[in-house]
């Protein structure tokens, strides 16, 4: 009896060992486990840096792969880019046609082609854009003038004259829509213009100097090179009645200028475009010596397919 009570004592006292064992060993697993995966995860190879980052290089080559594919397959989806001419209109198109873009034209075939070439219903303009051999920054080379067409422009002006009682009463028999220095100063201070040339005597120009910032943008300002500052404002209003025009170089060196409307007929547009190229050789500066002065001439209708001209 003592020895069974011996062996059931040992036995519980082994049992009660082994179990504080176990719970001893699974304590210390549940405690080193988070530390192995603490010092894993924050470095070398195997860290969760390094994971992300080589299925980050993963990744951005299977996006080469995938866009090198799509590459090389042909895109049908997309549609051509469509020509300038393309983008026309049907009218224009159809005018295009009947030049001949590789030819040079004399002046008056292209004239009686530019006629037949207006796309638009309305009386067109007809434009010639004459490109020079000239550098506009230089001050000599600044082509600048006035012509009178000897056809006309076809277009009403309206002619607005600057200057005292008695000139003023000579420009209203010459022409002019309106002519004196109160009134005209009181519009332009209220911002009114109502008129496409202004006219006025030497006497007048110190007066207009504050207006220059309002006029000189919209090619109204009077200037001596033009004409429209004058002793004689009554020629100048017969002038500006008959037909005459400013003309400008602008800054890449082209002359753009209106000869006249479609309504004209050949004829008559001939004599302006003729008279306009003459104008034009003689304001030729003195210091291009030789060489060419004209580079090309170009004929256009408004919104009209461009023609290219002859101009020897």
């Amino acid at each position: 009896m003592a020895e069974a009570k011996k062996v059931a004592k040992a036995t519980t006292t082994k049992t009660k060992k082994s179990v504080a064992d176990e719970v001893v060993a699974v304590t210390a697993e549940a405690v080193v486990a988070p530390i192995v995966e603490e010092k894993v995860a924050k470095a070398g190879k195997r860290s969760l840096k390094a994971v992300k980052e080589a299925e980050a290089v993963v990744a951005k080559e299977e996006r080469k792969l995938k866009a090198e594919v799509n590459a090389e397959a042909p895109a049908h989806h997309q549609k051509p880019t469509r020509s300038i001419l393309e983008r026309r209109g049907k009218n224009y198109r159809k005018a295009n046609e009947l030049v001949e873009k590789k030819k040079v034209y004399e002046l008056k075939e292209a004239l009686d082609l530019a006629i037949k070439t207006s796309p638009v219903k309305f009386d067109a303009s007809v434009e010639m854009h004459i490109n020079l051999a000239v550098d506009p920054r230089q001050a000599d080379q600044n082509i600048r003038g006035s012509i009178a067409l000897p056809a006309g422009t076809g277009k009403t002006v309206r002619i607005v004259v600057l200057a005292d009682a008695k000139d003023a009463d000579a420009a209203i028999k010459a022409g002019a829509d309106k002519a004196g220095s109160d009134d005209i100063f009181a519009a332009l201070d209220k911002g009114i213009i109502d008129f496409d040339i202004l006219i006025c005597t030497p006497a007048m120009m110190p007066k207009l100097g504050k207006y220059a910032r309002v006029l000189g943008p919209k090619g109204l300002m009077p200037n001596p090179k033009s004409g429209t500052v004058t002793p004689d404002v009554a020629k100048a209003v017969s002038e500006a009645k008959a037909g005459k025009v400013e003309f400008r170089v602008d800054s890449t060196g082209i002359v753009h200028l209106a000869v006249g409307k479609v309504s004209f007929g050949v004829e008559k547009l001939e004599q302006n475009a003729s008279a306009v190229l003459a104008t034009i050789r003689s304001a030729k500066p003195l210091s291009l010596k030789g060489g060419t002065f004209i580079k090309s001439v170009h004929l256009t209708t408004t919104m009209g397919p461009s023609i290219k001209i002859s101009f020897n």
